[in-house]
């Protein structure tokens, strides 16, 4: 049985101010769930008795509930919750201007929309891209709903909120980023280290980020110049950016 008082907090954890104060964000699903188990310690489940009975292993040594489905859905922050919703404690990841020598590191401007947010933390999962800087404004990847969206990722993805010229002030490596008025990405050297900056979904990259992009990079429509849709939604543009990157370096 899970209490009134559980159960407001969970709901709470949809506010970012809650889960800055708390240290905590909401995981739900078993596949969800399992993903980051495997790397991080819950400091709380509720499940049904069947999961339990199945994750002897995740809840031995975790304060836990077991719910009815009744229960599940009063607590779930979902429409349609599955089986199990997990309380994690958010990390604190360790980032500095050194890890650019060696490794490919995405770059997010202003990215607003949370699905976009857990959708480009899968996309780096994919590539092999370990960490993600964000600026201030970006949205927060510990949302329930970029959580969800991130199906684990998060188990191996970290991420770095940070001013991001004041970083870049710092580096003076290759700097990508997309632009319409760029270079076609299909015809220009990429490097195996170096930042990838993405931006808002409508305004793109900022002037101040803008100016300190040293590889303007462009993704041409096909076939180029005819009329086609305005733009990429910027998980689509990342994923075929990160793809291109990782190509050349087979």
């Amino acid at each position: 049985m899970i209490s009134k008082a559980t159960i407001k907090k969970i709901h709470a954890l949809d506010m970012r101010k809650f889960r800055r104060n708390e240290r905590l964000f909401v995981a739900e699903g078993p596949k969800l769930v399992d993903e980051l188990c495997a790397t991080m310690k819950p400091v709380y489940i509720a499940a049904l008795p069947e999961w339990i009975s199945e994750k002897a292993k995740i809840v031995s040594g975790t304060e836990y509930d077991i719910v009815t489905p009744d229960e599940l859905q009063r607590a779930s922050l979902q429409k349609n919750p599955q089986q199990v919703i997990a309380l994690f404690p958010i990390p604190e990841h360790k980032f500095s201007t050194e890890q650019l020598k060696n490794e490919l590191v995405l770059m997010l401007d202003g990215v607003q929309d949370p699905g976009n947010l857990g959708t480009i933390a899968r996309i780096a999962d994919w590539f092999g891209i370990r960490n993600i800087i964000c600026s201030t404004d970006t949205a927060d990847i510990y949302n329930p709903k970029a959580v969800q969206a991130t199906m684990g990722a998060l188990a191996r993805v970290k991420f770095h909120y940070t001013d991001l010229i004041q970083l870049l002030s710092q580096y003076d490596g290759p700097v990508y980023g997309t632009f319409l008025d760029g270079e076609n990405i299909y015809g220009q050297e990429l490097s195996e280290n170096g930042i990838i900056v993405m931006g808002n979904e409508g305004k793109g990259i900022s002037q101040g980020v803008g100016e300190m992009i040293n590889r303007r990079l462009y993704i041409p429509n096909y076939p180029i110049g005819t009329q086609t849709t305005e733009s990429l939604n910027v998980a689509i543009a990342t994923s075929i950016v990160c793809a291109e990157f990782r190509r050349r370096c087979q």
